[in-house]
């Protein structure tokens, strides 16, 4: 297949770009720098030009907190640069698999979403990315919207890398235990989507790490895997004060046979960190 990777500089979109390459797919990887998908013209020629059979769009604002006070900013590119992609891939008549969040639920259920819930997005980040979902399944042509959620990978910052950072330099650490949702790593999630793109699925699929724990949870994880001695206590999400409402509860869970299933996300934290840890020439410590 020929592949065509939008936001492949980022954490996601990398990884897809390498895994379309090991699965021996021709990946056309197109960074922000060679392709901003809020502009409709230059995707519609991009991707008329790459004659792609799929079209897999990593190209996201992910500044949960900074879409507060900059909505129309972030929906430019998660909600109409998502329907520019989408549009662009239904005249190439090539399937468009676009990655979503977990925003796009309220966070009050108390069993995980299937594909199926009612959306109900709390803050401006979950209403750009709903936009997006929206402008992707409104258009012409075939189409996967892919939900994920609290991702990490070795590409980009991320909660884990972060954990991991502190736990070298502090003894104690505060981090919320009132949040619960399914830690997703990119080295995972990226064989899935092209899965998706070989296959030719289309409609909403849920595609996250197995399990579910808590950022507090998480944190312990990392600090066990890592070898790090630091303590963590646990802290609210109204202590923490960020600007962005978050789900409280966001597992997904898919009630469609065909969505791929990833390894437990603990299997995810320990693979990233054999990655970052051979990267880095590290074990319990951050690389200078």
């Amino acid at each position: 297949m020929r592949l065509l990777v939008t936001g492949a500089a980022g954490m996601l979109g990398r990884d897809v770009a390498a895994a379309a390459g090991d699965a021996g797919h021709e990946a056309l990887a197109l960074a922000r720098a060679d392709l901003d998908i809020t502009d409709a013209a230059a995707v519609r020629a991009a991707v008329l030009a790459a004659h792609p059979d799929a079209v897999i769009n990593c190209a996201a604002w992910t500044d949960v907190d900074g879409a507060e006070t900059a909505e129309a900013q972030a929906t430019a590119v998660n909600g109409d640069g998502a329907g520019n992609v989408a549009n662009a891939a239904a005249e190439a008549g090539a399937l468009v698999v676009h990655v979503s969040s977990d925003y796009v639920f309220d966070g009050t259920a108390t069993e995980p979403y299937a594909e199926d819930a009612p959306t109900g997005p709390q803050g401006a980040y979950g209403r750009s990315k709903l936009a997006g979902e929206q402008a992707v399944a409104a258009g012409t042509g075939r189409s996967a919207i892919v939900r994920a959620s609290w991702l990490f990978g070795p590409h980009g910052k991320n909660f884990v890398d972060t954990m991991r950072r502190l736990g070298a330099e502090r003894e104690e650490i505060a981090v919320v235990d009132d949040q619960v949702g399914c830690p997703t790593y990119t080295g995972h999630l990226a064989p899935a989507l092209v899965e998706i793109a070989e296959r030719g699925t289309t409609g909403i699929l849920h595609v996250a790490g197995g399990g579910s724990c808590t950022w507090f949870d998480l944190a312990v994880a990392t600090f066990e895997e890592s070898g790090l001695q630091c303590r963590v206590t646990p802290q609210s999400t109204a202590q923490l004060g960020r600007p962005a409402p978050r789900p409280a509860f966001s597992v997904l869970a898919s009630a469609r046979p065909e969505a791929p299933r990833l390894a437990p996300w603990r299997e995810g934290l320990r693979a990233h960190l054999r990655r970052v840890e051979s990267r880095d020439g590290t074990r319990g410590e951050v690389a200078a």
